[in-house]
């Protein structure tokens, strides 16, 4: 198949997509397949064709400790424009037989890409427009999900400006979590577990918008489960050897211990996957995603959120939970798409 690998884009988490996409071009190369990846913000001066053969950059696959300066970004673009496909990046996606999107963030995993990809008509990887969407909204999850018997941390939408910090760092409980509310790859989360440290976060979280979940902070083990085909793979539990599970956390090799399995008992799986297809299927997603669980003693999974385009790095969770499952990297690429192309066909 001749496959475009969409990447990059114009996201915080656009350095994290560069490595999944240079990983799943790689893959899918080895497959037998014409892979050209590109950037989707940048795009490229080359004639399409030259794509799918052009060399992987290997320091694209390197995440650094912080997320990228996206103004500097803006300004690498030759050619400047609003639009955030780049040269040439529509002329090559209208050429392959798929799409894969690597994206991650606000730009590609929020629904737009693939809105405008149906209106043009072309396939592309992963769930939907509308439940992707919906999925990167945690606060409009969270509601569609709380009345399903999901269990879920207590939350509340603040829409703030700098002027109100010393109102709600006075009101909010803690301890909580602050998180942006239509963001991922724990970019401007904070945990709160002593008032003082409240204004600081709500500060800290302001840069990515001004509109944040604030979340009960629920102790536990930190475990994720992927699904594939409507299916759950082997749950996975993160322990950061310090801090939680930021940004650099996930990606920084050796940051934090990952074990798939999940070291728990039968019943918490069965529980865990059963609360995980629950949201993906509430949700109208298709094809794969991992949803995100707090764990707590007596065995409850607290749903935080669900990704629609898990991350594809060398150190990403879900294709070491599809390993657990007996489904090689490769072969895991292989089957999202052809699941896509299934959903595609039937509207999903």
């Amino acid at each position: 198949m001749k496959i475009v690998v969409l990447a990059g884009g114009l996201s915080d988490e656009r350095n994290v997509s560069l490595s999944s996409g240079c990983k799943v071009c790689a893959a899918l190369r080895e497959r037998g397949h014409q892979a050209a990846l590109i950037d989707m913000y940048l795009g490229s001066e080359q004639a399409p064709e030259a794509l799918f053969c052009a060399p992987i950059p290997a320091e694209l696959t390197k995440i650094g400790r912080q997320a990228p300066d996206l103004a500097a970004v803006r300004a690498s673009r030759s050619g400047g424009g609003d639009s955030l496909f780049g040269p040439g990046v529509l002329e090559a996606c209208r050429m392959a037989d798929v799409v894969f999107l690597g994206l991650h963030g606000a730009c590609g995993e929020d629904g737009r890409v693939q809105a405008a990809f149906e209106l043009m008509g072309i396939p592309y990887t992963g769930a939907g427009h509308l439940g992707s969407a919906i999925a990167m909204d945690k606060d409009l999850t969270k509601k569609l999900i709380a009345p399903l018997g999901v269990a879920t941390p207590r939350w509340e939408l603040v829409r703030y400006t700098q002027d109100d910090i010393p109102a709600l760092a006075a009101r909010l409980e803690v301890p909580c979590v602050v998180k942006p509310a239509a963001s991922g790859s724990s970019i401007g989360v904070s945990i709160v577990h002593r008032r003082e440290e409240l204004s600081g976060a709500l500060a800290g979280a302001l840069a990515y918008g001004g509109v944040c979940v604030v979340e009960q902070y629920i102790a536990g083990r930190e475990i994720q489960v992927g699904i594939l085909e409507d299916k759950a793979l082997p749950s996975i539990e993160i322990i950061p050897k310090a801090g939680f599970y930021d940004y650099e956390n996930k990606y920084q090799p050796g940051a934090a211990e990952e074990i798939t399995p999940a070291p728990i008992p039968a019943q918490w799986e069965q529980r865990l996957g059963e609360a995980a297809l629950t949201v993906f299927r509430a949700l109208g997603l298709s094809v794969y995603a991992r949803a995100d669980f707090i764990v707590t003693g007596d065995g409850v999974p607290w749903f935080l959120e669900i990704n629609t385009l898990p991350g594809m790095t060398p150190t990403s969770l879900l294709p070491q939970e599809a390993a657990a499952a007996g489904i090689g990297y490769g072969e895991l690429c292989e089957r999202i798409i052809k699941a896509s192309l299934v959903a595609r066909a039937a509207g999903r």
